[in-house]
């Protein structure tokens, strides 16, 4: 009995130290923007969903809000200066620390959202200082800089989330030798680099996709999709994908062993199949329809859905195929992720709309604009515990979307 006993305690602490140390990531788990919610609201109320609370001091920035260990971790500007603020799940705000200068030259404030895996927060600046923080007390506990590695990033400074898978930690720094590395998260060690195609970083967060004989990184620099071996750097293959600014902000999708790889300014998406342990890729289809900036995409039931840039509007693909299902301009373009079986829209606009999945239409239920905030509406929202959390500048908002 007592045998058992020990047995039991130590698998639960093993148990909880693995869920403890699971890493938070951009746009959710593996970055698709898919939330589960319960008793999802089917229709709004005129008015739209109900608040529940607003922070609107949170400063400049367009970051979302990240959630580990019972709280909400979001990031803002205040005169220069960036700050991480932790709320509980109430929006009372427990703790605030400051960690680093921020970007404040143009379109100014916090870009990448941050990282969170046990009592660690993962920061990475504007100007490009990549962060470890102590959660208990708001020190840092390494530092690193993209001009460590010679590092080079396009305009309007870094905008990538970090990512992070076990023990690594990994930032496209954007060196012509050191152009992508994998740190040791613990210490900030670098465990490799990789020269890839020696060009600048471009705004996106990479992905991590899991095969069974290895671990595949994927993102895009400033002229290509890049596939490396996230063990040891070892490029396996790129792909051209380049546009007016270099621009790539959105994530690499994965589905059904192919990538959707997008991005604005006329240059619109690709899908790329891979082969089975993921070494190589070829081309299925590309079209220069559903140029999206940077609102990501959503891939349901065998089909695309997202914005254009210049090719406004909202669209629908066939993801066999390329083939456009429908375009509609009814709201503006922006950002889609997926909560429960719905979508949920946020336009450059303000506009915040929960739309019904259907290929043959852009199939709005209820709409609603977001009121509270300042400056773009650029943030990715957010759903955690059956909340929809919006950011818009100074101010966080959450609005209730379950029954």
């Amino acid at each position: 009995m007592i045998r058992q006993l020990t047995f039991l305690l130590l698998f639960t602490l093993i148990l909880s130290t693995a869920i403890a140390q699971e890493a938070t990531q951009w746009r959710g788990a593996n970055s698709e923007a898919k939330y589960e919610v319960n008793n999802l609201l089917q229709k709004w109320p005129e008015t739209g969903p109900e608040i529940l609370w607003t922070f609107e001091k949170l400063g400049e920035g367009h970051s979302s809000p990240a959630f580990a260990n019972g709280k909400i971790y979001c990031t803002g500007m205040l005169d220069g200066q960036g700050i991480l603020f932790i709320f509980n799940e109430n929006g009372t705000l427990e703790k605030k620390y400051n960690y680093a200068k921020e970007w404040d030259k143009s379109y100014d404030g916090t870009r990448s959202t941050p990282t969170i895996v046990d009592n660690r927060a993962y920061l990475y600046t504007g100007h490009g200082e990549i962060i470890c923080l102590n959660l208990t007390d708001g020190k840092r506990i390494w530092t690193k800089n993209i001009s460590d590695y010679n590092g080079r990033n396009i305009h309007w400074g870094v905008t990538e989330s970090l990512l992070v898978d076990g023990e690594k930690l990994f930032v496209s720094v954007g060196g012509e030798e050191n152009n992508i590395v994998a740190l040791d998260r613990i210490t900030g060690n670098t465990i490799w680099s990789s020269a890839a195609k020696k060009e600048k970083s471009s705004y996106c967060t990479p992905k991590i996709i899991n095969f069974p004989s290895r671990k595949l990184f994927v993102t895009h620099t400033a002229h290509h999709i890049i596939g490396l071996d996230a063990s040891n750097g070892k490029m396996l293959w790129s792909y051209p994908h380049t546009n007016q600014y270099s621009i790539h902000p959105n994530t690499v999708i994965y589905d059904n062993n192919a990538l959707l790889c997008f991005s604005g300014y006329g240059q619109g998406c690709v899908r790329l199949n891979l082969t089975e342990d993921g070494s190589a890729i070829e081309k299925a289809w590309s079209t220069e329809k559903m140029d999206n900036q940077m609102g990501g995409a959503i891939i349901h039931d065998g089909y695309v859905y997202s914005s254009g840039h210049r090719k406004r509007g909202w669209y629908c693909l066939d993801w066999e195929t390329g083939e456009e299902k429908f375009k509609s301009t009814e709201l503006g373009n922006g950002v889609i992720i997926m909560a429960g079986d719905k979508f949920i829209i946020y336009s450059d606009r303000g506009e915040l709309a929960l739309v019904n999945p259907n290929p043959e239409k852009l199939d709005i239920i209820s709409k609603t604009k977001v009121q509270h905030g300042s400056a773009q509406h650029w943030a990715h929202p957010v759903v955690h515990n059956n909340v929809l959390y919006v950011r818009h500048g100074n101010a966080l908002i959450a609005y209730k979307i379950s029954k």
